[in-house]
């Protein structure tokens, strides 16, 4: 059994929360050893990290963030880019927002009046929110869809709000739409991704990275982690 000091803390976007339990599960069993992951907003983990958080592996939704904690001194190289993001358009089963591409269903009902709530991660430090945004000023919707918008504090709070009938729907993570347990829920459709940046989604050790978190990082970019970021809605990593 791992003693707690070599079961490193491991920071995530929670974009990738459903696929990095599944692989973090599969290389506990594979290796015997155990990561602890905390999921939230890449923006704010730099921060913490910053401050002397002791995360070992750092798992962003873009590069930006990873490139901050390089330039500042925090990591171990440059890392790598362990998978592709993508954004759909969801909305609960019951909303009357109609999907499709370029987001025609969204004009039709806020210019009826009849949009309430639409839900995006914080574009402030959520890279999601912040492609999301894109999108929105992309189909010169951002200026009048904000009385309407309700901003998750992470894009993995968005998809509740989308998905839960909280909001009648928003711009969330392809990833957490997909997963089974908002599939049941909700409907969704992939936004192309000519409407924002590319979300290639960068990992780096830190400077306290140990062996364990070490083996996780390879791990990551084996055929076997791949496969399970791309059941996922991930496109495949590499630089």
């Amino acid at each position: 059994m791992a003693s707690a000091k070599d079961v490193p803390a491991i920071a995530a976007a929670s974009s990738i929360k459903f696929a990095l339990d599944d692989i973090a599960k599969q290389f506990s069993q594979d290796t015997g050893k155990r990561v602890r992951i905390s999921y939230g907003s890449s923006g704010n983990f730099v921060a913490q990290i910053k401050h002397g958080a002791p995360f070992e592996l750092f798992l962003s939704a873009d590069r930006r963030y990873t490139q901050q904690l390089e330039q500042a001194g925090f990591t171990q190289g440059d890392g790598d880019i362990y998978a592709l993001g993508k954004l759909v358009l969801a909305a609960p089963k019951n909303s009357p927002l109609q999907l499709d591409e370029q987001l025609n269903g969204v004009k039709a009902l806020l210019a009826s009046g009849k949009l309430s709530r639409f839900t995006i991660a914080n574009p402030e430090h959520a890279p999601y929110g912040e492609r999301a945004r894109q999108v929105l000023q992309q189909l010169s919707l951002w200026q009048d869809i904000q009385p309407q918008l309700i901003y998750g504090e992470n894009v993995s709070q968005a998809a509740q709000f989308a998905l839960s009938g909280s909001t009648q729907g928003g711009i969330v993570a392809l990833s957490l739409a997909s997963a089974p347990r908002f599939k049941a829920r909700a409907n969704y459709i992939e936004i192309p991704q000519q409407y924002y940046q590319p979300l290639a989604q960068k990992m780096v050790l830190t400077k306290k990275a140990g062996d364990t978190a070490k083996a996780f990082y390879s791990y990551l970019q084996s055929d076997a982690a791949q496969a399970i970021f791309e059941q996922y809605g991930f496109g495949k990593g590499g630089n």
